[in-house]
């Protein structure tokens, strides 16, 4: 898309893969005024799917997680620094760096400033207890992997379940603790998610389910977690993974619409007081408007991360009369011992589900999921199979979809 509007000073706030994507294709669409990007970590940008699987295992060094350069974007770059506060009607963001405070000015912004993950809500935790957001946390944890400790994941979403399965595979004592019916309950729903818990006990996980944690056991460092139901799980090292919030605190008082994240339209402009619709956002921090769900949606996953960043990059430079909807159905992957799960689309508030290929006992098979009669998404563990069925998502087909040949 061409440039519609001439723009002088745009500033991405994230080094992510939303905001560098959203770079890049500023660049690559003919935007040629200044360019800063302002990053919380001091690395360079990198991949955080690997996080949890390949770099976590050492399979891969940390270089491998390196974002590969697509061409000289030609645009300062701060590292280790944070955005402080958002002022639209100065057209400034505050950023401080190094201890030091800048003021960026723009006529550009895009927000791509992720999510940070829960902390323990029972304060401060013992040494051994970590949390998985960024590479040097995967590289604490790594290290520690080495002395063949006894591993306690709390909470079994897809970081969670990620973690454990590498742990296993590892072949390290691994004890996966999950308050729902089990893991990935709330992504998959209760008829589906079952095989998963079924693949983590078939790899030797010990799998508590329908138990929180009451407290961390130790003088110094941990040596159990005692778990609501009066029983007490020996632990060198335990990795907590209770999800993410949006990371907009310093949007806070910035006139944005701020709900879960940050509000936007279809395009991925910011609700909300941003004048001349100078403002997007992308990525985990982002909730926009999809057009095939009719409702606000925040995906946290990469792959729409991407694609998230390189759409409201064409918004910023297209001006709100001239930007284009971004309704493609949402995407994303989990790497577990020898299955790969993929989603096609959002199973939020479906109403039907059914095996429409293969057989779940085979760890081969397609579910589909509905809700109002059509086809809102499509689970498999086929690779790329449930690519196939992205027309009958778009389209919302009548559900269950009829096999593509």
């Amino acid at each position: 898309m061409p440039a519609n509007r001439q723009l002088q000073q745009v500033v991405v706030v994230g080094a992510g893969v939303a905001g560098m994507r959203a770079a890049e294709t500023l660049r690559q669409d003919g935007y040629d005024g200044a360019l800063t990007i302002v990053g919380a970590e001091r690395q360079a940008p990198y991949h955080r799917p690997p996080l949890s699987k390949k770099l976590l295992s050492g399979q891969v060094h940390r270089a491998g997680v390196d974002m590969a350069p697509q061409f000289d974007m030609d645009a300062r770059v701060i590292r280790g620094a944070s955005a402080v506060s958002l002022d639209m009607s100065a057209r400034t963001v505050q950023v401080r760096d190094d201890g030091q405070n800048l003021s960026l000015g723009f006529d550009g912004l895009v927000i791509a400033s992720g999510a940070e993950p829960r902390k323990w809500p029972g304060g401060p935790t013992l040494d051994g207890v970590f949390l998985l957001r960024t590479v040097n946390d995967c590289l604490g944890i790594r290290e520690r992997l080495g002395s063949r400790p006894r591993v306690v994941v709390v909470g079994g979403g897809f970081i969670g379940s990620e973690v454990a399965a590498t742990c296993r595979l590892l072949g390290l004592d691994v004890t996966l603790v999950e308050k729902a019916a089990g893991p990935l309950v709330q992504a998959l729903g209760a008829e589906l998610a079952p095989c998963w818990a079924k693949l983590h006990r078939e790899h030797g996980v010990d799998l508590r389910v329908g138990v929180g944690v009451d407290e961390f056991v130790g003088n110094g460092r941990v040596e159990a977690v005692r778990l609501t139901d009066g029983s007490q799980v020996p632990a060198d090292v335990v990795i907590v993974g209770l999800g993410v919030t949006p990371a907009t605190a310093w949007l806070e008082g910035s006139g944005l619409h701020l709900d879960d994240g940050v509000v936007c339209d279809a395009t991925g402009a910011a609700e909300g007081d941003t004048g001349d619709g100078n403002v997007v956002a992308a990525g985990d921090v982002a909730r926009w408007w999809h057009p095939l769900y009719e409702r606000h949606l925040r995906t946290e996953h990469w792959d729409d991360a991407a694609r998230q960043g390189e759409a409201a990059a064409r918004t910023l430079l297209a001006g709100p009369e001239h930007a284009e909807a971004f309704g493609a159905a949402p995407y994303f992957w989990s790497d577990q011992y020898d299955v790969k799960l993929q989603m096609l689309g959002m199973p939020t508030d479906y109403d039907a589900v059914k095996i429409i290929e293969g057989d779940p006992g085979t760890w081969e098979f397609i579910g589909a999921y509905g809700r109002g009669g059509r086809t809102i998404a499509v689970l498999g563990t086929i690779p790329g199979r449930v690519h196939a069925y992205r027309e009958a998502l778009e389209k919302r087909a009548e559900f269950p979809p009829s096999r593509p040949d």
